[in-house]
């Protein structure tokens, strides 16, 4: 092979594979430009989003929830909601919703309001309706002898919307979320309330 045919195929070679290495990075997934917190919060709706699709499931399989003014009947169908969704998620640990980033973005989000000029009154406002006896433990009733506690409206401002299937609600300094149906204790966030 004379030097001209070599220097021809090395540049037919280089044109080739730099054609290839064009054609790799068009078609590799470019890195994401997006905002680190829109992305945590994003991945908390998600995980909301799959444990409200569970709840539906769930709800298919039990007796529907009628409206009635007869508590055992209420409680009954209550019950087997629960029994089916706690089923589903046998394996349930604290931080499957609530991630530990997630649980930093919620309490950076919560932070103002409980630090900043109002924070003295949304605290007082919590301790006053806030129980301080309910186990905290996913996958679990909330304790029936206990009071639901309103979340403050100030701090329902600074947290991610929710589906109706499921709430906020502030048990000691934990901030959990509940299924409204079932009555359960679906995630939390120890010491959110400082």
């Amino acid at each position: 092979m004379s030097q001209l045919s070599r220097r021809v195929s090395l540049v037919t070679f280089v044109t080739v594979l730099s054609a290839c290495a064009a054609q790799a990075q068009q078609s590799t997934p470019r890195a994401t430009n997006a905002n680190p917190d829109a992305l945590v919060l994003q991945d908390f709706q998600q995980r909301v989003g799959k444990y409200v699709e569970l709840h539906k499931q769930a709800a298919k399989k039990s007796p529907p929830m009628k409206q009635t003014n007869d508590s055992a009947k209420i409680k009954a169908a209550q019950q087997v909601l629960a029994d089916t969704i706690q089923s589903a998620r046998q394996g349930a640990q604290p931080g499957d919703i609530f991630t530990p980033e997630v649980r930093k973005k919620f309490k950076q989000l919560l932070y103002p309001e409980l630090k900043g000029p109002d924070g003295r009154e949304t605290k007082s406002v919590i301790k006053e309706d806030a129980p301080t006896a309910v186990p905290l433990k996913v996958n679990t009733h909330y304790p029936e002898a206990q009071p639901l506690s309103t979340v403050p409206p100030n701090l329902l401002e600074r947290l991610p919307r929710l589906p109706a299937q499921v709430e906020y609600r502030i048990a000691g300094k934990a901030l959990l979320l509940r299924d409204v149906d079932a009555n359960l204790i679906v995630d939390f966030i120890p010491n959110a309330i400082q």
